[in-house]
């Protein structure tokens, strides 16, 4: 099940001819990767966007705040290293740092071409709100931080803005299209009944929207599963659910009170070691046991078997972390342990 391990992507041949070329080393050196990552063939369509996704979306939310630019620049490396191809980030993560830290990163490394690069925008203290004038704005704030031309898919995030006209909106967004600053358009914050009227503008001739991002997970179960989930499907929206570990609960390092950290943080952690935390934790124990595999990689594969879930969006605090969040998408689940781990978060 450790698809996505030290070595993964070489095949026994490769590995054979590297052997014979190499001098000869210590039996308990460990062996290099030769060759592309095994995550270089797992993609997946992002719902109607066109895009390909690696199906786990490396998030930044942490670069620039908790994670300084040397440790995310490896953070990325290690993602891109087994196989993941999708970034998101948001302008106001750590006040654009965060579009900053990755731009570094993409032009250092001459990834551009390679990686879906998306951005949610509408919560910057510069340019708050989905209005003609600030969307634009903000646009033109991240390509020049993230010092890019185009924006693969654009999050519109509502959370801050809940009363602009839908149509003004799409209508702004219509013309950043034409003008290829931006790709696909997703949403982020937005009621049903909003994406029901953004499908009806759509279907005048307005750009649509085809991505959604719920914060979603075992724990945090409402509200995506109601009439946001009904609306996803019936729309055939690609959903990327953020906080996919719950702010790290759900990777099962934080199980005690006592040793959960100081700060919002922390006390969102201890907030979650109740007797329905603890019940779900003890769930994951299982079927990471009976697998194998990481309590983060079970997560994230319940996420995967959840309908209309596309790629879950993982942030992370540390380069070694990245190992176990990528088995996620190696690991498939039996119906008997989706229901068990469902169950205990009922």
């Amino acid at each position: 099940m450790r698809l996505f391990s030290v070595g993964a992507g070489a095949s026994d041949e490769r590995a054979r001819g590297a052997a014979e070329q190499a001098p000869a080393e210590h039996p308990s050196a460990p062996i290099p990767i030769v060759g592309p990552g095994v995550g270089e063939t797992v993609r997946m369509p992002l719902g109607e966007t066109g895009f390909e996704t690696f199906p786990l979306m490396l998030g930044a939310a942490e670069f620039g705040w908790n994670v300084d630019l040397e440790t995310s620049h490896g953070i990325l490396d290690r993602y891109v290293e087994f196989g993941g191809n999708a970034i998101h980030t948001a302008d106001g993560f750590s006040g654009g740092r965060s579009e900053h830290i990755i731009g570094q990163w993409l032009r250092s490394r001459g990834r551009r071409e390679r990686a879906i690069l998306s951005v949610r925008i509408g919560a910057h203290a510069d340019n708050p709100g989905l209005g003609s004038v600030n969307l634009v704005r903000a646009v033109e704030g991240s390509l020049t931080r993230l010092g890019v031309e185009r924006i693969d898919v654009l999050y519109l995030d509502a959370t801050l803005d809940s009363t602009t006209n839908v149509e003004d909106t799409l209508a702004t967004v219509e013309w950043l299209k034409d003008a290829g600053k931006i790709g696909a358009v997703g949403a982020f914050g937005f009621a049903p009944e909003r994406l029901v009227e953004a499908r009806i503008l759509a279907s005048a001739g307005y750009p649509r929207i085809e991505v959604i991002d719920a914060p979603y997970n075992l724990l945090r179960r409402q509200p995506f599963e109601g009439d946001l989930r009904l609306v996803a499907g019936a729309q055939n929206l690609a959903v990327t659910p953020s906080h996919a570990l719950e702010h790290g609960f759900l990777s099962g390092r934080h199980r005690s009170k006592a040793l959960t950290s100081q700060g919002v943080r922390g006390e969102q952690l201890r907030g979650h070691l109740n007797r329905r935390g603890i019940k779900i934790l003890k769930a994951l124990d299982q079927v990471a046991a009976d697998l194998a595999v990481p309590v983060a990689a079970v997560s994230i594969a319940w996420l995967l078997a959840q309908r209309t879930v596309a790629a879950p969006i993982v942030n992370t605090f540390a380069t070694d972390h990245v190992d176990e969040l990528m088995q996620g998408a190696g690991v498939t689940l039996s119906r008997t342990q989706v229901a068990d781990l469902t169950r205990a978060g009922n």
